[in-house]
């Protein structure tokens, strides 16, 4: 862990930043004591459809009786 204080944070960001790129916890404290954590940036993967395997079939017929709770009676 490296711990860093504001000033020093300031004038050294940039190699502070590549230390916690790397992996490891960078810490910027304030009047000595921890106040923020330098963590890296982590990019999202593209969500891609087609993941769940299940059957989903079933879901084309409509019961009566929620039908009609949306609806009224329906014949």
């Amino acid at each position: 862990m490296t711990q860093a204080n504001m000033h020093e944070a300031k004038t050294k960001l940039s190699q502070l930043a590549d230390i916690a790129h790397s992996g490891e916890v960078v810490v910027i404290a304030k009047a000595g004591k921890p106040y923020v954590d330098l963590v890296p940036h982590k990019t999202k993967t593209p969500r891609e459809p087609g993941g769940y395997d299940v059957d989903l079939t079933g879901f084309e017929t409509v019961d009566a009786e929620i039908e009609s709770s949306f609806y009224g009676s329906v014949e």
